[in-house]
């Protein structure tokens, strides 16, 4: 069987996480299938029309490695529903009403299918279903009759979307009987929810993919985290490269049960991606993230250092750079023993750096944050011993002196 699918999206705003997943699951389902990916532009409903809406999703796709094989625009398609419309109008099954036309429904069966989705069947009254709308007085076509003519006509095998689209599929459904075409596979993907059990969206502040990229998440990390929400590979392993989840990836693994964002587990496993970088590889991913940080001197010799603790490409910057704060007094005598001790030191490496620290601060009553707190403005981050040979005796001496 070929495998034809689509990720058909609304030009209404920027897309979340779960409305990417989505694409994700149709994307990895075609290539597990050696299948086509066509990317729908389900742009009929003009009044809700964002611009720009399908440019962003262009990108956030590309940047998560993710390509398709077709982009069809359905407002460039208007005469293809219009003839179909008018086609169950000359057969009966639908009526010319004030300039639209609508469907009837047939209101004496039932209309079912068997979900792909926990392979449940779902079933619909049909007396419970009114007459629709097809195409609207404008001649833009409502979702309904776009959404089952394209589907048809572009040989759509599986229809993998959302499970807020179930009280629409035995529209669908009744249409393609009444057409007599073909009805594909129906996978209704449960939803993603928050931490707090709600379901993610725009309005309650769900980001979007280039919100991620923007806060230093790497692609292929978020593409793994998203891919395992409602989904898992046989061995339950959490970190799989693109090739692996092509490879594992079918309907039958996807959990009927909603899926919960936990931002924390995406943090550990960014962290993951990370550490598993060579050095030269995570500096040229922080200059592409922030072209400023060459201008820290000496950056590339904190990569050893930072990536052991960093989730986000946003850390570094954190961990590196150096904070102002108003000393305490047992700070400031932290550091003027500081000072004296660094002064009289043979060698400016770490093994010397770090009894020399220690003995400043038993003198001064310290604590080991406070000596954070003198040498970088902030009560951790990373070994200092190391992070101040990388700095050098003279420009730790320099902030010492601005702090007195």
């Amino acid at each position: 069987m070929n495998v034809n699918v689509r990720f058909a999206p609304s030009p209404t705003g920027t897309l979340h996480v779960g409305g990417i997943r989505t694409a994700l699951f149709n994307y990895f389902f075609s290539e597990s299938n050696k299948g086509t990916f066509i990317l729908r532009n389900e742009d009929t409903d003009q009044a809700r029309k964002v611009e720009g809406s399908l440019e962003v999703t262009e990108q956030s796709l590309k940047w998560l490695g993710v390509s398709w094989d077709t982009l069809v625009t359905q407002s460039e398609r208007l005469e293809h529903y219009k003839k179909y419309a008018m086609h169950l109008v000359s057969d009966g099954k639908a009526k010319e009403e004030e300039g639209a036309i609508r469907f009837f429904v047939p209101k004496t069966d039932k209309t079912s299918w068997t979900d792909a989705i926990g392979n449940k069947e779902i079933i619909f009254e049909n007396k419970d279903i009114e007459d629709f709308i097809i195409l609207k007085k404008d001649g833009f076509p409502t979702y309904h009759l776009a959404n089952v003519v394209d589907d048809h006509l572009m040989e759509i095998t599986h229809v993998i979307r959302g499970e807020d689209w179930i009280p629409s599929t035995p529209k669908h459904i009744l249409l393609y009987q009444a057409f007599e075409w073909n009805v594909p596979i129906f996978a209704h993907v449960p939803n993603v929810l928050g931490i707090d059990g709600k379901k993610l969206s725009k309005r309650r502040g769900a980001k979007s993919v280039l919100d991620f990229k923007g806060e230093g998440y790497l692609a292929e990390a978020l593409l793994n985290y998203l891919m395992l929400l409602g989904w898992s590979p046989k061995d339950d392993r959490e970190i799989l490269s693109k090739e692996e989840i092509i490879k594992d990836f079918s309907l039958e693994k996807i959990n009927s049960a909603p899926a919960i964002f936990d931002s924390k587990k995406l943090d550990w496993l960014n962290g993951e991606y990370i550490r598993s970088l060579g050095d030269k590889e995570l500096g040229n991913r922080l200059l592409e993230f922030d072209s400023n940080i060459s201008n820290i001197p000496n950056f590339e010799k904190y990569l050893p250092l930072a990536k052991t603790r960093m989730k986000t490409l946003a850390d570094f910057r954190l961990l590196v750079e150096d904070k102002n704060v108003q000393l305490l007094d047992k700070q400031r005598d932290l550091n003027i023993n500081l000072e004296k001790n660094y002064l009289n030191l043979k060698q400016w490496t770490a093994p010397f750096i770090l009894p020399a620290t220690f003995s400043a601060r038993d003198e001064s009553g310290a604590t080991t944050q406070d000596i954070y707190t003198v040498l970088t403005g902030k009560p951790s981050g990373l070994p200092f011993s190391e992070k101040l040979e990388i700095e050098g005796r003279e420009k730790t001496l320099e902030r010492l002196r601005k702090q007195k």
